[in-house]
């Protein structure tokens, strides 16, 4: 987590304006503090405090990546060394 680009800390304190880089999985979720809280409230009204400010993750393919016919055993080590080099390309 960094705060204003800065590595942050259970107590670091912020302000309005400052901006909040998550990591939750493989998106980096940016968000812009519009104003404090200082005591818990629900999701709604937590809502209202920041402004989403991450970018839509890119588009995705809808081909299967490793399908294979059923009942056609282990892939062969020639398979494997293919779909790792197809994967190695994908990212």
């Amino acid at each position: 987590m960094r705060v204003n680009d800065r590595p942050a800390k259970p107590a670091t304190t912020v302000s309005p304006g400052d901006e909040v880089r998550a990591r939750v999985g493989e998106v980096t979720r940016i968000v812009q503090v519009v104003r404090v809280i200082h005591k818990r409230v629900g999701a709604a009204d937590a809502v209202t405090c920041y402004l989403d400010r991450t970018p839509a993750p890119p588009p995705t393919s809808s081909v299967p990546v490793a399908a294979r016919d059923r009942g056609a055993g282990r892939p062969t080590k020639r398979d494997r060394r293919v779909l790792d080099k197809w994967r190695a390309a994908q990212r």
